[in-house]
């Protein structure tokens, strides 16, 4: 099967690149963790100009009703530009939970949801700025309200736990819903993992040891090599589960993406050397992005498991 984005896919991720490629996304991740929601919400209601907050969201409500390659093709550009905020929640999941007018609100940019899923998604993503909160459990939704903020390996992802409210009927369809929080991670992960590889192919092109560009070492070519290599083999896995949306497919595109944005996340630190440690740096925070994503919405285990069985 040969998988090929359409012209209209092409033009709106190029229009998505142009876009935060004029905004500072890592300044509004640091303001974000200390939560100074702002500078995030700005590029929130720039991107909902786009059309992206609209996505999934059925036309009856003022949405595109788009497909979930097209939900893919979106975040991966939102992956590779690092935008804080509950993208996934908001955008991927909840208009497969809801039938109410209150995805007229999320279409437009207004209303931010924060999604608990249990068992595989424990805690509320961003749950002290999202206007809708629900729990999904055994199927029925609840309402919750945040605990107390937990310490995360990335701290723009303010995770909380929920406390449980009022029950709200059942879901409209919990298990696609579950998928696509799957599908939408993937493809953030993807996404991270070509920032890193751009970034770090550019960077061994200026970085000098012993007279020369590390970028001219053949161990360093093959480094990135292998970097390149396996993202492009998660691509296709990835289309493939937007197009399928089959819980096989999706936990294949999960753990190929993940996989190898960790590799680019390795790589791309090992180029970078010490500066890759530094917190002014961008890389540093790519590499807790893909940290935290690695094991967001079904650990590598619970996907690998779902593929072997």
């Amino acid at each position: 099967m040969r998988f090929a984005l359409s012209g209209e896919q092409e033009q709106f991720s190029s229009s998505l690149h142009d876009l935060l490629s004029g905004v500072d996304t890592d300044s509004a991740n640091r303001s974000w963790a200390g939560g100074d929601h702002g500078p995030g919400l700005k590029i929130w209601r720039r991107l909902a100009e786009l059309g992206v907050t609209a996505l999934a969201v059925p036309a009856k409500y003022d949405g595109l009703g788009a497909t979930p390659v097209d939900l893919a093709v979106g975040f991966e550009r939102l992956g590779y530009h690092c935008v804080p905020g509950p993208w996934t929640d908001t955008v991927a999941v909840l208009p497969s939970l809801l039938d109410d007018e209150l995805l007229t609100s999320v279409a437009s940019g207004e209303t931010l949801a924060s999604v608990a899923f249990a068992p595989q998604v424990p805690y509320a993503l961003d749950a002290d700025v999202a206007d809708a909160r629900l729990t999904v459990e055994n199927g029925r939704l609840r309402a919750f309200a945040p605990g107390a903020l937990l310490s995360s390996v990335d701290s723009s992802r303010r995770l909380f736990p929920p406390v449980s409210g009022d029950d709200l009927g059942r879901a409209l369809d919990a298990d696609r819903a579950f998928e696509l929080g799957c599908l939408a991670t993937s493809a953030h992960l993807l996404g991270a993992g070509r920032w890193l590889l751009d970034t770090s192919v550019a960077y061994a092109a200026q970085r000098k040891q012993y007279g020369r560009e590390i970028g001219g070492y053949q161990a360093v070519k093959h480094l990135l090599a292998d970097v390149a290599t396996g993202l492009a083999l998660a691509e296709p896995l990835l289309l493939g589960a937007a197009v399928t949306l089959d819980p096989r497919d999706v936990s294949a595109a999960k753990v190929a993406c993940g996989d190898a944005a960790h590799l680019a996340a390795r790589t791309g630190l090992q180029v970078h050397g010490a500066i890759g440690y530094t917190a002014e740096h961008a890389l540093g925070l790519r590499l807790t992005r893909v940290r935290a994503l690695v094991g967001a919405w079904g650990t590598p285990r619970f996907h690998r498991e779902r593929v072997l069985a």
